[in-house]
């Protein structure tokens, strides 16, 4: 007897560890759907076409998901499941409706909070201590559909976003496995979501990196955790160039003066914020790339300068 059949839409790395948490667990998938990587984004993640084409499955990479062509042939494939994994658009009702037992979306976040988009990183930049992965079926409204199964993991007071981000990847993994047989068997749990205002978040851009030293020195240390490289990274504007601040961490060292200042103390480089915290700059760099961290410190230690 032949196992379940499985069309999937995946991208990242959340992408290729469902995708072969799915093969390990004997679902036939026909079809696997990708995007094309974007030459204009340094890809740090693993490959869900190089995954695929290793295991001899069918992967194509269409420029969009809804379109008629796309669902005739999912349609034809007579699907048990429809996944999606780190898919980057929304799967048109046409697409999920052709799914005989369920499309299902793995979200990394502890839905209902942080529908959307960039999951993580939201979670990071609003001081949460947990987030985690979720598996749920999809509906017309982004990340609203039934919860399966969750799990959280933590968020340390240092992790930025791509540690956090290995982290939910286990997560979907694990949530996916031990679902997978109830799934099969017709016996999954479907919950409810209450979907209330403000949990949905949308797309960021690099402008949103921008730091804004009147304010707190946590907040600050959270944004900077939140968009830390590989992804575009948080920066601040200094007299003729621009500086991105790639590691932070809260100090108790004391400011020199009140406001917002940028000081040298002990061999490190401070930062004094709004409402009086300091953030030790631990990697600075500039577009000629790393600034040294302690010759900066000697450069300020007796000379203070604002911050803008």
């Amino acid at each position: 007897m032949s196992g379940p059949k499985a069309v999937v839409f995946a991208y990242h790395d959340v992408g290729v560890r469902c995708l072969k948490a799915l093969l390990s667990a004997g679902v036939e998938i026909p079809l696997v759907v990708t995007v094309a990587d974007d030459p204009k984004e340094n890809r740090w993640y693993a490959s869900v076409a190089e995954t695929a084409a290793d295991y001899g499955l069918e992967v194509i990479k269409p420029a969009s998901a809804a379109t008629p062509e796309l669902e005739a042939r999912v349609r034809s494939l007579q699907p048990d499941f429809l996944f999606s994994f780190y898919y980057r658009s929304l799967l048109p009702a046409g697409l999920l409706a052709s799914a005989r037992r369920g499309a299902l979306n793995i979200h990394g976040s502890l839905l209902p909070k942080y529908r959307g988009r960039a999951p993580v990183n939201w979670a990071i930049l609003k001081g949460e201590s947990e987030t985690g992965a979720t598996l749920h079926y999809m509906v017309d409204k982004a990340d609203a559909g039934d919860i399966v199964d969750q799990l959280a993991v933590p968020i340390l007071a240092d992790d930025d976003a791509r540690e956090v981000f290995t982290k939910v990847t286990v997560a979907a993994e694990i949530i996916l496995a031990r679902s997978l047989p109830k799934l099969i068997a017709g016996t999954a749990a479907r919950r409810p979501q209450t979907i209330l205002p403000g949990q949905y978040f949308g797309r960021r851009t690099p402008e949103d990196g921008r730091i804004d030293w009147s304010r707190p020195a946590r907040e600050i240390h959270d944004l900077v955790r939140a968009v830390a490289p590989p992804f575009p990274g948080a920066f601040t504007d200094t007299p003729g160039e621009r500086w991105e601040i790639h590691r932070t961490r809260l100090s108790e060292q004391p400011t020199p003066r009140e406001g917002a200042w940028l000081f040298g103390a002990d061999g490190g480089l401070y930062a004094a914020c709004g409402g009086g915290g300091v953030l030790q700059l631990l990697s600075v760099v500039n577009p000629r790339g790393p600034i040294d961290v302690p010759r900066l410190s000697r450069a300020f230690g007796s000379r203070p300068a604002p911050l803008g």
